[in-house]
């Protein structure tokens, strides 16, 4: 299943070049507007005098995403602002790790208490964040059954029971969290989506 994906990205631009910089991030905007799968973009800085800026944009597709970004107009765009803005982070989301990342979507929201803020308010940034006893209990559901069955599969196998506790649940564990990571949580969310959007959108 193909996910969208957001990508934050943390700059610095000196105070003097903060003109230049606002323009430089619209003309950026609106180069993206026209990439395949873009779906929005937002920005925001930390205060007037601040010189650290978060940008955000987010594609439906990590194909989409490393195709814009392979782009020889993305590359002259980035050329452009070389001289006064200097990337210093980067962060990228998709699935169920965005639900955790609150400063991402705190940061594509307007804000009248920070100085300076500005967001394309057409265009969506990132996800709505479920409840924090939501994700509880879907992971949960995740994580449980997984345990149980593969420490039952373990138990299987001649003299797994001998064995240090300890390393049977490193091992156990080795084995558990990919499965949890790439498959079991991206399903159970999947099926959980309405439950866990209710009320959110």
């Amino acid at each position: 299943m193909t996910r969208p994906v957001t990508v934050a990205v943390r700059r610095t631009v000196a105070p003097e070049h903060a003109v230049h910089a606002q323009a430089w991030v619209q003309t950026g905007t609106h180069l993206a507007s026209h990439f395949d799968g873009f779906l929005g973009s937002g920005w925001i800085r930390e205060g007037h005098d601040s010189n650290t800026w978060h940008m955000l944009y987010r594609f439906d597709s990590p194909e989409s995403l490393a195709a814009g970004e392979r782009s020889r107009e993305r590359d002259a765009w980035l050329a452009s602002g070389a001289s006064f803005a200097e990337e210093i982070g980067r962060v990228q989301r998709t699935g169920i790790e965005g639900w955790f990342d609150e400063p991402l979507a705190k940061a594509a929201e307007p804000s009248s208490g920070v100085e300076g803020a500005s967001v394309e308010d057409t265009t969506p940034t990132a996800p709505p964040t479920p409840p924090r006893w939501k994700q509880m209990c879907v992971i949960f559901m995740a994580f449980l059954p997984t345990t149980l069955a593969m420490n039952f599969l373990m138990l299987l196998l001649p003299g797994w029971s001998e064995l240090w506790l300890a390393v049977r649940l490193t091992i156990t564990t080795i084995m558990v969290t990919p499965l949890m990571t790439y498959l079991i949580l991206p399903t159970v969310t999947k099926l959980m989506q309405p439950w866990l959007m209710k009320g959110l959108r």
